[in-house]
């Protein structure tokens, strides 16, 4: 496979997530750099968020291992554990079934970038912390549920 040719490879915006936590993730983006090159074990993403913007909600994969390096800017990661700031460089793993809800949030005012590697499981549970909110993802489908397995119908709906 040649070089990625980075400005040829779509950017992603928007969120698998019902209302009403689709809306904040505004002002977070990514490309797909594992699929743009035919990536099919893990998952590579280039994430940037824009001052003020979360990464996700504070998440934990029960199959899925994840790592971040944070290449540009910095951001404040979110764990159990508390608050820790990333600068260009700095490293997190979260092995997959380890309860410890993590994302990441820019406070600064500048974009910030960081590179996350995943595997792919062919079937991936992740549980939301701080939300009552579980998601089952199998092939290209998500199914969100409460934590007590009963469906989740957003508020009002």
């Amino acid at each position: 496979m040649p070089k990625l040719d980075l400005a040829s490879v779509p950017v992603k915006t928007g969120s698998i997530y019902p209302d009403p936590y689709a809306a904040m993730m505004d002002g977070r983006s990514s490309l797909r750099l594992g699929q743009a090159g035919g990536l099919t074990q893990f998952g590579v993403n280039l994430v940037t968020l824009e001052p003020g913007a979360l990464s996700s909600l504070r998440h934990w994969h029960l199959y899925e291992d994840e790592f971040v390096m944070v290449t540009e800017g910095e951001c404040v990661m979110i764990t159990d554990a508390g608050e820790e700031v990333m600068r260009p460089g700095d490293c997190a793993a979260f092995p997959a079934g380890v309860a410890d809800g993590h994302h990441f949030i820019n406070r600064s005012d500048a974009p910030a970038r960081f590179l996350v590697v995943g595997t792919k499981a062919p079937r991936e549970v992740g549980t939301y912390s701080d939300v009552d909110l579980v998601v089952v993802v199998e092939g290209s489908t998500a199914t969100f549920t409460r934590k007590d397995g009963s469906a989740y119908v957003p508020e009002g709906a």
